[in-house]
């Protein structure tokens, strides 16, 4: 997917964007001891040292072997990286949308903010005491492997050793993916890798790699911005067979599409995911570094079934050309697709959308012509809060519905 900044919904996402200021404000927020309702999960060992020791990884069910990278300290606060993790920061990842040359420049802000962050503490468990312990900054980088640059990347990995790494859109398909994944594994050997995948097919050449992955992604058609054009499938059905093809791997995976709230998220975790990606969700929250004018269609649209779509109709109309004919993005039903509907040249439509792009917020709306990328799930959205406050309300809401075995009664 590509927003203009940088995602909030990890690499492959980029649904929404992630400043500074949304790192410290999530990173305080989530070591605050008792800040967050507590979710027992086993703890596993880093990535790295599991490769050591058996070649595989642990299945975990209820966790998953990001866990050292975001131990801050409260109750249960392992599980809250699940939900913003690909959603940038601290427990989440800075997107492919900006060029992998800039994301340097995004790197050491997010170095020094969470450094300041720490000083200013007295806390245990400060982003110091996390670095030294995983001799990984605490945030993860996001690649869109068919343009982005693997020789800038895998530098800026060395240099940063982010905790991890999220790859996705291969032009070569796994043969790309592996040569991403050995050349950062060997840049920085705590930097997990994270893989998003849309199809069994993707699956079944994963199991079979020898770079297998850290954590894979497994993302529905439900998502917003690039997704599978032809072959996906809902996140569902999908879930559960990816599931079955990877067993034998004990890779953990990570539902995405279609989430934007505890009932989506306890609902996959019931699937059998170890954690949940949340997108969508992210654009209506405070810190997003996106126009008011998307932010409001994003609470404003509902149905998505029928009021989004996939299409590479915007992608044409902004210039965004190079994607892998095996992805289109999903976006918000506007004036432009509906009069591409109808007919309308593809010249007349896009001296408006360009027109569009110089009036500020009034581009985006039912009436706008600039590209609305979200997910189906944009009827569950209702209001714009701060990224600490989300996390908090997806974690709560999963831990009573848990908690209730009235949901679990035959």
């Amino acid at each position: 997917m590509d927003l203009v900044p940088p995602a909030w919904a990890a690499a492959d996402r980029a649904l929404g964007g992630c400043s500074v200021s949304s790192v410290r404000a999530v990173f305080q927020a989530l070591r605050a001891p008792g800040a967050l309702p507590e979710l027992p999960r086993p703890s596993l060992e880093p990535a790295s040292l599991l490769r050591e020791r058996s070649g595989s990884h642990p299945r975990a069910r209820s966790a998953t072997t990001i866990n050292h990278c975001f131990n801050n300290g409260s109750p249960g606060g392992k599980f809250v990286a699940l939900v913003p993790l690909g959603i940038n920061a601290l427990d989440r990842f800075l997107g492919p949308t900006i060029k992998t040359s800039d994301m340097v420049a995004d790197l050491e802000k997010v170095s020094a903010t969470l450094n300041g962050s720490s000083s200013s503490s007295s806390s245990p468990s400060s982003f110091n005491d996390i670095s030294s312990k995983t001799s990984s900054l605490p945030v993860g980088v996001g690649f869109q492997l068919w343009s982005d640059d693997l020789e800038t990347a895998v530098s800026a990995i060395q240099k940063f050793k982010p905790c991890a790494a999220w790859l996705f859109a291969p032009r070569e398909g796994q043969r790309d993916i592996d040569e991403w994944s050995r050349r950062i594994r060997s840049a920085s050997s705590n930097t997990q890798i994270w893989v998003q995948i849309g199809t069994i097919a993707e699956a079944k050449l994963l199991a079979q790699s020898s770079e297998r992955p850290d954590v894979v992604v497994v993302q529905g058609l439900e998502a917003g911005g690039h997704g599978r054009a032809r072959d996906g499938l809902g996140l569902m059905a999908l879930f559960p067979e990816v599931a079955d093809v990877l067993a034998d791997t004990h890779i953990p995976l990570f539902a995405a599409g279609g989430i934007s709230d505890g009932r989506g998220a306890a609902a996959a975790l019931c699937l059998g995911a170890s954690g949940i990606v949340m997108g969508t969700r992210f654009l209506a929250s405070t810190e997003a570094r996106i126009s008011p004018g998307y932010q409001n269609e994003i609470v404003r649209a509902s149905n998505g079934a029928v009021n989004t779509t996939r299409t590479l109709l915007y992608n044409h109309l902004r210039g965004t050309m190079g994607w892998p004919e095996e992805y289109s993005p999903r976006t918000i039903i506007n004036r432009s697709f509906i009069e591409h509907q109808a007919g309308r040249s593809f010249d007349e439509l896009k001296k408006l959308h360009d027109q569009a792009a110089k009036s500020g917020d009034s581009g985006w709306g039912p009436e706008g012509r600039l590209a609305t990328y979200a997910g189906a799930s944009i009827g569950l959205i209702h209001e714009v809060k701060d990224a600490a406050s989300i996390v908090h309300d997806v974690r709560k809401d999963i831990q009573k519905r848990f908690a209730s075995r009235e949901h679990f009664r035959l």
